[in-house]
């Protein structure tokens, strides 16, 4: 009977890796993200899985992505400005390009 316990950790592991991307999905259809950015596909911004990519391993990303998503910018992906966003504070800033950037 060990198959039980090792299969009701793996299950539990799956769910716990699952939640936190589901959550911060949540959390960017809250707060309108998706109405310009697709996770796969670009919508009027990128998608996400491109951002992830463009940005794997630049120092400073982070804290790069957090401003652009607070404060709003233009010129990394074209003539189309990303708007600032008052509906996200910081915490929630760092939370979804944590997110976003760890997508693949």
């Amino acid at each position: 009977m060990t198959f039980l316990p090792s299969l009701i950790a793996a299950a539990a592991l799956t769910v716990a890796a699952a939640t936190p991307a589901m959550a911060n999905l949540e959390l960017a259809q809250k707060k309108s993200c998706l109405a310009c950015h697709g996770v796969d596909q670009k919508v009027i911004g990128p998608g996400y899985k491109d951002v992830a990519k463009k940005y794997k391993g630049e120092k400073g990303a982070e804290a790069k992505l957090v401003e652009k998503v607070l404060k709003g910018g233009a010129g990394a992906w074209g003539p189309v400005a990303m708007p600032a966003n008052p509906q996200v504070n910081e915490a929630e800033a760092k939370e979804l390009v944590q997110w976003i950037l760890s997508l693949k």
